[in-house]
């Protein structure tokens, strides 16, 4: 029962399985007795002690509807991957909140710090205002890595479909530059040749670069890892598979009862660490130095 549930069969939908293919009769309310036990599992699994370090943490929202006070509003569901010393990813949380802002964010960084984590290397994050500032205050020597992908999305929100295509090329030079001095270079080329038609477009890339252009202070095999959230992403779009079959969810714990057991499967194909992984916390210990822990 739980392994339907987890991949996103509502209640009726288990009750009328159970019917057609073992003549079981099974009462909603009875399946959702039977899921309510997983809430304090998920429980458990929140408040579970962390590791000290992660070298990488992923953080981003999805989006659900929830039934509240009798009125359908949306909310936030905040998740956190982190890819530990060994390389390997494990969701290290998640949280909801009505719709997504850094405050919010801070109290999340808060919580993650609470069951042991000491330091996180770099934070792998969207362009939500405020939200570099709520990581530091937390953990005021992490790295802050902004998602490549969302600053492009974010600069073509200004661009007219008949410059999208010359205007990405451009992009391209920026991101997929060697080395820093050439994504510069190449960030002026773009600011003179699009300024004067796509000023907010260029603006994006202006404003973010601090948060942009951290990646480029590894190798290029090292900032696959780096710049982009597409591993959380990766996850988002799983939930999103699993529970496109709920319009609405009665309550939090619901949300919480069928993304955590969702949260299980996933994970279980997460067996190997992440590409170019030993080459990648070899960069981290020379440029992080004292702080990526020795082994053991």
């Amino acid at each position: 029962m739980f392994v339907s549930y987890s991949r996103g069969m509502t209640t009726r939908e288990i009750q009328a399985y159970l019917e057609d293919i073992y003549g079981v009769e099974v009462s909603p309310s009875l399946i959702s007795e039977v899921t309510n036990a997983v809430i304090e599992e998920v429980r458990a699994w929140q408040t579970r002690p962390l590791d000290t370090v992660y070298p990488i943490v992923y953080l981003d929202a999805i989006q659900v509807k929830v039934r509240s006070e009798g009125k359908v509003i949306n909310k936030a569901i905040y998740l956190a991957i982190g890819v530990n010393l060994q390389g390997y990813k494990e969701v290290l949380g998640m949280w909801a909140s009505e719709n997504e802002g850094a405050r919010f964010w801070l109290s999340v960084i808060t919580e993650l710090k609470n069951p042991g984590v000491k330091d996180i290397l770099l934070a792998c994050i969207d362009g939500l205002k405020g939200f570099p500032e709520a990581i530091e205050d937390v953990f005021p020597k992490t790295q802050i890595q902004f998602c490549v992908i969302h600053v492009i999305r974010n600069s073509l929100a200004y661009v007219s479909y008949k410059g999208l295509k010359a205007i990405v090329a451009d992009m391209k030079l920026i991101y997929q530059a060697v080395t820093e001095t050439d994504a510069e270079i190449a960030l002026e080329l773009f600011a003179d040749k699009w300024q004067s038609r796509y000023p907010m477009a260029v603006q994006v890339w202006k404003s973010n670069w601090k948060h942009i252009r951290t990646f480029f202070a590894f190798p290029l095999d090292t900032r696959k890892a780096i710049y982009t959230t597409n591993a959380i992403k990766s996850l988002n779009f799983s939930l999103r598979k699993v529970s496109k079959n709920r319009a609405l969810f009665p309550n939090d714990d619901a949300v919480f009862k069928l993304f955590y057991l969702a949260i299980k499967n996933i994970s279980k194909k997460w067996t190997m660490p992440i590409q170019n992984w030993k080459d990648t916390i070899n960069q981290f210990s020379i440029y992080f130095e004292d702080r990526v822990p020795l082994p053991v």
